[in-house]
């Protein structure tokens, strides 16, 4: 398999050298990295450079003429890319070494499965690692619990656990994730599961492939949890659809995800797209579940339920948009 990797940089000057030395360094050597550049101020273009010219076989760098965003910056450099396998790459994390070679063994040994994440490690602005959960974590702790699930409910339904720096693609799947919808909130990791998910052929893997940096200015964050049998009591119990059984606060936390991911799937049933009346079913699933937890709410927590439905209602919390 030919291997590119699709890396978008801006202003990423502080992490960059760290990210792109652990993508060379890989026991499974890249054949080709494409960066799109959106038009960064800083000195990240001219680093960018120094690296092309270094391994002028590897790198294909592109300063983009306008400013695209992330979303849009990561299309275009997935559309550059001529590999078999393309991995996604951030600016500022880093790769365990095996990381290459790893998930090209799993494609090799999984022709089905066309989208990979993976889980990661929580790394600070000086590189230290430090013990964390993440909703990476949820497929295995479920599998753990002997909790049955699918993917395509979890992260459409609940939230999204795929995140597009631990991403690898087969490239025959691009044709059908692009081009990204622009929706406000709403990534390109985020489609490209779910579009997988559709066919049956995302997997998630427990393993940690990668390093995922914490720092002031990054775009995404919210992604850890302390390290305690509370969090990880609350991951469980928010993500098993199946469960109503669970404490309030959880139920809350469960109601809240099943609101937001309703708020986006509506848009991406409004969305002009070939996926249109898929998202309309998982826009009714996703009403039953809201559903079905209120009423279970209200028979676990009578008074506190009817409490939480008032005021929410009042304040316009939790509550579903209309679908039509």
């Amino acid at each position: 398999m030919k291997v590119s990797v699709a890396l978008c940089t801006y202003n990423g000057e502080n992490y960059l050298n760290e990210q792109i030395d652990s993508i060379l360094n890989q026991t499974r050597k890249v054949d080709e990295i494409v960066v799109c550049d959106d038009r960064s101020t800083d000195s990240t273009f001219e680093i960018l450079e120094v690296y092309a010219k270094s391994y002028p076989d590897v790198f294909k760098v592109v300063k983009n003429e306008t400013t695209l965003r992330s979303v849009k910056n990561f299309e275009k450099a997935i559309s550059l890319c001529t590999g078999d396998v393309i991995f996604l790459s951030d600016q500022d994390d880093s790769w365990v070494p095996e990381k290459v070679a790893n998930i090209i063994r799993f494609f090799e040994a999984n022709p089905t499965i066309n989208v990979v994440a993976t889980n990661g490690y929580c790394m600070d602005e000086n590189s230290d690692i430090s013990a964390k959960y993440a909703f990476w974590d949820v497929p295995y702790l479920l599998e753990n619990e002997g909790i049955l699930f699918q993917y395509a409910k979890l992260i459409s339904c609940v939230s999204n656990i795929a995140t597009g720096a631990s991403m690898a693609i087969r490239k025959e799947i691009v044709k059908d994730c692009l081009p990204f919808p622009e929706i406000k909130n709403f990534h390109h990791d985020e489609w490209m599961a779910i579009i997988a998910c559709k066919s049956e052929s995302f997997r998630m893997l427990p393993e940690k492939y990668f390093n995922y940096r914490i720092h002031s200015s990054q775009q995404v964050g919210g992604v850890f949890h302390a390290y305690t049998p509370k969090t990880k009591k609350m991951l469980v119990e928010v993500f098993d659809i199946s469960n109503f059984s669970i404490s309030f606060s959880n139920a809350k936390k469960k109601l809240k995800r099943y609101t937001i991911a309703h708020q986006r799937n509506v848009l991406l049933a409004k969305y002009v797209s070939p996926y249109q009346d898929y998202f309309k079913i998982i826009v009714a699933e996703n009403e039953t579940l809201y559903n079905e937890l209120k009423k279970a709410m209200l028979q676990h927590y009578p008074i506190k339920a009817r409490v939480l439905f008032l005021t929410d209602k009042w304040f316009n919390k939790r509550q579903l948009i209309r679908s039509t």
